[in-house]
């Protein structure tokens, strides 16, 4: 399938979101995928909604594109920040870096700064889009493009899920795109700045997405089961 016929594709199910599934809304972490999205919606299906999570812990770079998102669609971008008292007693009971410490305490850090202002930021919602693409982790082999998502309790769809990542980065390069400037760094997926470090060449795609745990168990929790179809 080509380029052409991809995009067609990704148009047809975010207007099938746009027809049916509202209100709906898109969770952008301004990866590549993510601005390949917002260029679509923003575009062509401007009454998607787009929100982002400001852990707190973000690399300045992904701010910068945050501003040149603003600039370039005029696009308003809602942010959910997580809660001050969940932060502030983490941080005082086991450090700013616990979450180096051990999968279970990582993943409380992603659950308070990620999964409970998600949570907010869908309340009232009946679909949520994703930049999710099944070749990026061994934990995304058996999501599909549309489903119902039971943790949420909403249809999830996931435009991007057969693109590769060249079909990414030729589609932000054909359309002139802006990206995060710590993707020519060598970080290939990016998330919270200690969480994330730049990979080497034949390392998988996310293994800079925290390197130090086993591949298996590299979710923040946004996308922790398999959704129903």
């Amino acid at each position: 399938m080509s380029l052409e016929q991809k995009i067609d594709k990704a148009k047809l199910l975010l207007g099938e979101v746009e027809k049916n599934y509202m209100p709906a809304v898109f969770a952008s972490s301004f990866g590549a995928e993510d601005m390949v999205l917002t260029d679509l919606i923003a575009k062509f299906f401007r009454g998607i909604e787009v929100f982002t999570l400001d852990t707190g812990r973000l690399p300045q770079e992904t701010y910068l594109l945050m501003d040149k998102v603003s600039n370039r669609y005029s696009l308003p971008v809602k942010v959910y920040f997580p809660e001050s008292r969940d932060v502030e007693n983490y941080v005082t009971q086991h450090g700013p870096n616990a979450f180096y410490e051990s999968v279970e305490r990582r993943k409380e850090c992603c659950r308070i700064r990620k999964v409970e202002p998600f949570k907010r930021a869908v309340q009232g919602k009946v679909a949520w889009v994703t930049g999710l693409r099944r070749e990026q982790a061994t934990t995304r082999s058996d999501i599909s493009e549309s489903e119902f998502d039971n943790d949420y309790g909403l249809h999830k769809f996931s435009p991007l899920l057969e693109w590769s990542l060249e079909d990414v980065w030729d589609y932000i390069r054909k359309f002139d795109v802006p990206y995060n400037e710590l993707h020519d760094q060598g970080f290939p997926s990016i998330g919270c700045a200690p969480c994330t470090r730049a990979t080497v060449p034949g390392e998988d795609i996310r293994a800079g997405r925290w390197w130090w745990e086993n591949p298996t168990h590299k979710e923040c929790g946004l996308h922790p089961k398999k959704a129903t179809g």
